[in-house]
């Protein structure tokens, strides 16, 4: 099963609606045990992961054990059922780390295996394997997609420096576990603050790498972004997505969507300011399952306020901004309440320690 869970990690953010599910078929014959077949969601979402093991496997499937990262589907949709193709594979058990929280599934994946006198063990690493798919079960259990807010903070407790753009916080190797942690997301979110102050790229800017930008989401209630942005001159990347409110000027909103952004309304208060859910609302009916949030410290604070960040990568950088700076919402010794530490990682003089939400 751990290996399942590593082969679904392969395509994270490239499904579509669908997870990114690992599957692995193992046959033992008196011996050592073989893997004989393995699949991973493919891009778009489908073929599923199960029917690509088993055409791997092939006959070699008849009387050996799959293991999948995410219960068997049932329902008839663009492709045959999952269940169905491995009861037709003659496979004798079935491992699964966690079932689908998908009403059309929801146990009938298991019942299907079961009515058919297959073995099946519910529960193997589960919790691993509901960290690999939080996105899906977050949008499908919560609708709304799953947070990480990721703060970089200097050894004096700062994000930035009022009035000086981008600010360095953490050094190279730092800045590139960045750029992954980028495209392990569906999408990087930013305050227009950011936006207007930094004219951030948020692009992914990894060697092989580049064309797995997420789409980039920018907060900004009245349209003050600026039409010259530089995230608006990168074509190959998906165009941004800019969320305003009844209050913005049309001909801001105009100006934007001459330079590609795609305009998202969302309702707002007297003020004009968004309730961070309805954020999320509006992002998990675009389909987005898993949001990236960089900036800055006024939106990550309305997050964290509002309960909806489920997960904190925190780095901590060895430099100190001093006089003007811009203090972090959090810091390592200061995490809200309700979070606990699952991992932890050195990049030259940078630390990166990561926090989920206990609930």
């Amino acid at each position: 099963m751990a290996a399942a869970i590593r082969l679904s990690l392969w395509h994270r953010g490239l499904t579509a609606d669908n997870p990114s599910v690992g599957s692995i078929v193992v046959r033992a014959d008196g011996r050592a045990p073989t893997i004989v077949g393995r699949g991973v969601t493919a891009y778009g979402g489908r073929p599923h992961a199960e029917l690509q093991a088993l055409a791997e496997a092939g006959d070699a499937a008849r009387g050996a054990t799959v293991y999948a990262t995410l219960e068997p589907c049932s329902h008839i949709g663009k492709a045959p059922p999952c269940a169905d193709a491995i009861v037709a594979a003659g496979v004798s058990r079935v491992v699964i780390a966690t079932l689908d929280p998908d009403q059309r599934v929801a146990g009938r994946g298991v019942a299907i295996l079961r009515k058919a006198g297959i073995e099946v063990v519910v529960g193997c690493r589960q919790e691993e394997a509901r960290r690999a798919m939080a996105g899906f079960l977050s949008l499908r259990g919560r609708g709304r997609p799953y947070l990480t807010l990721k703060l970089a903070v200097s050894h004096d407790g700062m994000i930035g420096r009022q009035g000086a753009g981008q600010v360095a916080i953490t050094g190279a190797l730092a800045r590139r576990a960045v750029q992954m942690m980028r495209i392990e997301h569906e999408a990087i979110m930013v305050g227009v603050g950011t936006a207007v102050a930094d004219d951030p790229l948020l692009t992914a800017r990894l060697d092989g790498l580049e064309g797995r930008t997420p789409i980039r989401v920018v907060i900004d209630p009245f349209a003050r972004m600026l039409s010259a942005a530089r995230m608006f001159d990168d074509m190959a990347a998906p165009a941004p997505i800019v969320l305003v409110s009844e209050k913005a000027a049309q001909n801001r909103i105009d100006g934007l969507a001459a330079r590609g952004a795609q305009i998202r309304a969302v309702a707002s208060d007297y003020r004009g300011r968004f309730d961070p859910r309805e954020i999320l609302r509006v992002l998990g009916v675009s389909g987005i399952k898993s949001v990236l949030l960089e900036g800055g410290a006024e939106t990550a604070r309305r997050f964290l306020d509002a309960g909806l960040v489920d997960r904190i990568a925190l780095f901590r950088g060895s430099g100190i901004v001093g006089e003007a700076g811009v203090a972090a919402p959090i810091g390592p010794e200061a995490v809200p309440h309700g979070f606990s530490q699952v991992d932890a990682a050195v990049y030259g003089e940078d630390r990166l320690t990561v926090f989920e939400r206990n609930s």
